[in-house]
């Protein structure tokens, strides 16, 4: 699903440029924003369960931290490399800064196939590269959570990991965790719930009704499956989905509830097998170019390109993934008029019901689900009407608007903490 030709990190540096740009940054502020802080590579053996050592790589990217401790995901997938962990820290920061919690970007990776590994290689993987990297992680400083390939199980492994290293229990040093071990609730959701108000709230811009609205969802992981189910809930109709199986299409609407319980018996929560009446596989590039009205790229990034934009019958897209639209992309899209719901807004609700679950496991005091929801949702739709706002007063696109916001947020923190000599 995803494209090896365009590096996303030189992506994220161009959305980066243009804002600063219009913003008329200081040259100074613009050099320190263009580049990671700090960039830490290892190199780390893991026993396998036949006797062999494999050595895998993996990295943590800490992008700023001007506006407090760094926050970011951990992926495990084979395509990862130094430049996507780049991009993704890089977003982060943005993310966090336009929803205005008080942190930093931050992201990190391991390059491996998840599926390729037992449980307990699993296990062993995670706990050896959570120490390699524990030397920039805490509560204070560096708080990772899931991402692509990774769990609420991997997370509680590298909870317990650094508590072993401190001898007591660190609940608030990593979020996406099991309830059961101080996680939140309603995180699991968080970011597919996010995406569903997007949709929601552009559906009452353009003064359109959730009822029977076509919707294509691309990734049907936790947060394209969470946010076609939510959006299914309200009366939408889910024309096609995708995972790493294929696409599924069906144009009188897909039982997405079935789906969803389907992927939930397989043993790597893919829909591959998955058949139902009326249901026709197609492929993936086939699903991203389906007439709709609501396109939700939820994978990987770099799957809009210059290649495919033309071919893009969305009305709206709405980005539940990182990066899945390149600026040759987006200036094609914008010339045709689709609008788009760019992902440091669209996907933010995961970070925000991880900045809850961070609080919750400083204080020893939660929150119920209800509580959690209402709290993300206030915090994502006051960001989408600031966007909003900024992008209609200053007739630019939404991507462009809500750089301008977090950019500029960032480099005023920047700037008033100066720089240490």
């Amino acid at each position: 699903m995803t494209s090896h030709q365009i590096n996303p990190f030189h992506v994220a540096q161009r959305q980066f440029d243009q804002a600063a740009e219009m913003l008329n940054l200081p040259d100074d502020i613009r050099a320190i924003l263009r580049v990671p802080q700090r960039e830490l590579t290892v190199n780390f053996p893991v026993q396998m369960d036949d006797g062999t050592t494999q050595v895998f790589t993996g990295y943590r990217v800490q992008h700023n931290l001007s506006r407090g401790p760094v926050k970011g995901g951990i992926r495990y997938h084979p395509s990862v490399d130094i430049d996507e962990v780049r991009a993704l820290a890089m977003w982060m920061t943005w993310k966090c800064a336009l929803v205005n919690i008080p942190y930093g970007g931050a992201k990190g990776g391991v390059i491996v196939d998840p599926k390729q590994l037992s449980i307990g290689e699993l296990e062993r993987l995670t706990r050896r590269f959570a120490t390699e990297i524990s030397i920039l992680l805490g509560p204070e400083k560096d708080i990772p959570a899931p991402d692509v390939g990774t769990n609420a199980q991997v997370m509680a492994w590298i909870m317990d990991t650094i508590s072993m290293h401190r001898g007591y229990t660190v609940p608030a040093v990593i979020t996406g965790k099991p309830v059961n071990v101080g996680g939140s609730l309603g995180r699991v959701e968080a970011t597919g719930r996010g995406v569903m108000l997007m949709v929601r709230e552009m559906a009452r811009k353009l003064d359109w009704s959730l009822e029977g609205l076509r919707i294509v969802v691309q990734g049907f992981g936790n947060v394209g499956s969470t946010a076609a189910y939510l959006l299914h809930q309200l009366g939408c109709k889910i024309i096609g989905v995708a995972d790493a199986s294929g696409g599924y299409y069906c144009a009188h609407g897909l039982d997405i509830p079935a789906m969803r319980a389907y992927t939930d018996r397989q043993s790597f929560h893919l829909l591959e097998g998955y058949q139902a009446p009326g249901v026709e596989r197609i492929s993936g590039s086939e699903l991203l170019e389906l007439e709709c009205d609501v396109l939700i790229p939820a994978a990987l990034e770099n799957q809009i390109t210059g290649n495919n934009a033309e071919r893009i019958r969305a009305k709206l897209i709405v980005e539940g993934a990182n990066g899945p639209t390149t600026p040759d992309a987006d200036a094609i899209l914008g010339e045709r008029g689709i609008i788009i719901v760019p992902d440091i807004l669209a996907n933010a609700g995961g970070v925000i019901v991880s900045y809850f679950e961070w609080v919750q496991g400083l204080q020893e005091f939660f929150w119920d689900e209800q509580d959690i929801n209402e709290k993300l949702e206030r915090i994502i739709v006051g960001a989408f009407d600031q966007v909003y706002a900024m992008a209609t007063q200053r007739q630019i696109p939404l991507r462009l608007a809500a750089y301008l916001l977090a950019v500029q947020r960032v480099a005023d923190a920047n700037t008033t903490r100066g720089v240490y000599p």
